[in-house]
């Protein structure tokens, strides 16, 4: 037996949370369905938790607030939302519920205006969409679910699509964490040797006035260069990054930066695995929810990460207006791997298109970790290297030098 921490609702939205003991967490549902409770989440308690009985949350201190919102915290309060829902609140108690439940208090403020306006007789769709943390695609997916009645399912499948984008996000950023650790290892290392650790070699070596070998003299005029001209090296960075950024505010600026990374070698056809699995994901989930086509179009091309792939998508837009379907117009714009294009085929054909593309969205999240796995395990062993070879470089040359004044043989 396992023991389990939970949060969960009473029919009139008051949240409890607590500890159970069972072999699942399908155990821990069942009992709590038991208690007449709707379980929002469930988790392993921690070590050393102690069993209590079930207590009222009270609402957080604003110390443990945070401003921004992250998609992590629009991930969680969908899927509450959608938890208590399903299990029948209504929509206004589900909402004040989840005012409660946040820690984030920019998401709690929120939330708490978009029950005022859902109380004042507006829309959930028109309450979300007054605030930007919910983007287009969330917005038009609960217009069609409040639309067409099923918001429920609508709520499932935001949870679904918010769940897989997340967690193919945190796999990239953790399969990449310990190689940047590792450059800044590296880079730090370098930095300390040439800065702190060679000038106290140059100093020596100018006092005796010999001749030093080629290697030497190169690293020690590195050194010296570094430690005169400091402020040079931190404003070319500067300036080169403040043009960049600023050049990729114009909107033929960020079409040529776009276009650059998707031509980089191994890392551009990562980046585009991820954003046409990102593009099929969107649009597979906005038709399966009932949003009409050509809307569903117009909100996968502003959500379009990458705008050389946005600016196929109005070509698609164009096509579908032509009656020339999705696949057609996507082949003729060679963005989209071919593989891709074939899965949309065989969707229009066989009218089943959002399912195929959330198939399609599948298949290159799989690829794109495997293949930013890959990426990771070369490119570890070549930082390590390299790191090997700068530092033996600057040791071998220093140890070449004091053998040359002191008239050693190597």
């Amino acid at each position: 037996m396992a023991q389990f921490q939970y949060r969960a609702a009473d029919p009139q939205g008051k949240i409890v949370e607590g500890t159970i003991d069972a072999a699942e967490v399908g155990g821990v549902v069942a009992r709590l369905h038991d208690r007449g409770l709707i379980p929002i989440r469930i988790g392993a308690a921690a070590e050393g938790t102690r069993a209590a009985a079930p207590r009222v949350v009270l609402p957080s201190l604003p110390a443990l607030g945070r401003k921004r919102v992250k998609g992590h915290d629009l991930l969680v309060m969908t899927q509450e939302l959608s938890a208590l829902v399903s299990a029948g609140l209504p929509l206004d108690r589900s909402l004040a519920t989840l005012a409660e439940l946040s820690d984030n208090l920019e998401l709690r403020r929120i939330i708490t205006e978009v029950l005022h306006a859902v109380q004042a007789g507006k829309s959930l769709t028109e309450a979300l969409g007054q605030h930007h943390v919910f983007p287009p695609l969330y917005v038009n997916m609960v217009r069609a679910g409040e639309a067409g009645g099923f918001l429920e399912g609508v709520l499932q499948r935001l949870t679904e699509y918010l769940e897989r984008a997340q967690a193919l996000r945190d796999e990239v950023r953790s399969a990449l964490t310990y190689p940047v650790l590792l450059t800044l290892a590296m880079s730090g290392s370098m930095m300390f040797l040439l800065v702190y650790v060679l000038p106290k070699f140059s100093s020596m070596f100018a006092d005796l006035g010999r001749t030093l070998p080629l290697s030497a003299q190169i690293i020690l005029g590195l050194s010296q260069g570094i430690r005169s001209y400091w402020w040079v090296g931190i404003l070319g960075v500067a300036g080169t990054v403040g043009s960049v950024r600023y050049s990729i505010r114009t909107p033929r600026g960020r079409y040529s930066w776009d276009q650059w990374k998707l031509r980089l070698p191994v890392v551009g056809l990562v980046l585009r695995k991820m954003e046409v699995a990102s593009l099929a994901r969107t649009l597979g989930t906005l038709l399966k929810s009932g949003v009409p086509m050509m809307q569903a179009l117009g909100i996968v091309k502003e959500t379009a990460g990458n705008q050389v792939i946005g600016r196929s998508l109005g070509e698609v837009e164009v096509g579908v207006r032509e009656g020339a379907g999705v696949a057609e117009p996507l082949a003729r714009s060679g963005v989209f791997p071919p593989l891709a294009v074939q899965m949309i085929a065989v969707g229009e054909e066989t009218g089943r298109l959002d399912e195929m593309l959330l198939k399609a969205a599948e298949h290159y999240d799989r690829e794109v970790r495997v293949q930013v796995q890959q990426f990771t395990r070369l490119l570890e062993p070549i930082l390590i290297l390299v790191m090997g070879l700068g530092v033996g470089f600057i040791v071998i040359s220093m140890l070449s030098a004091i053998f040359s004044v002191n008239d050693l043989p190597m």
